[in-house]
């Protein structure tokens, strides 16, 4: 099979399990959807630190890079990254330095799409 296909398929496969659980995390149980999110984020931090993650991002490519799960990851690999350049203080830095350039684009945009667009309350 081409190459290109299989890179298209595992990212479908691994990105829509991964929906799959949350989409049964919310049906199956009272959980919330932030607390699912929050759940996601901190099993990529867990995941990532125990260096079970990578390999599966470098196997399942974006299907498994951009859910929460993926952000989680960048956090710990980022903490890793600093604790090993500046000693204890990486821990606190870090996360935030990996992650910078994610977290401006979605402000960003937020701000874009919240100019162009009117919000209307909701009854």
């Amino acid at each position: 099979m081409n190459e290109t296909v299989m890179i298209f398929l595992r990212a479908f496969l691994v990105g829509g399990l991964l929906c799959l659980i949350g989409q049964l995390l919310i049906d199956l149980t009272r959980l919330t959807p932030a607390r699912i999110l929050t759940a996601y984020v901190v099993a990529g931090v867990i995941l990532g630190a125990v260096g079970l993650y990578q390999p599966l991002a470098d196997w399942a490519g974006a299907g498994a890079t951009v859910p929460l799960t993926g952000f989680g990851n960048l956090l710990a690999r980022g903490v890793k990254e600093a604790v090993a350049a500046h000693g204890v203080i990486g821990a606190f830095t870090g996360g935030f330095t990996a992650a910078a350039g994610g977290v401006c684009a979605a402000i960003f945009f937020g701000l874009l799409a919240a100019s162009i667009f009117k919000s209307k309350e909701k009854y």
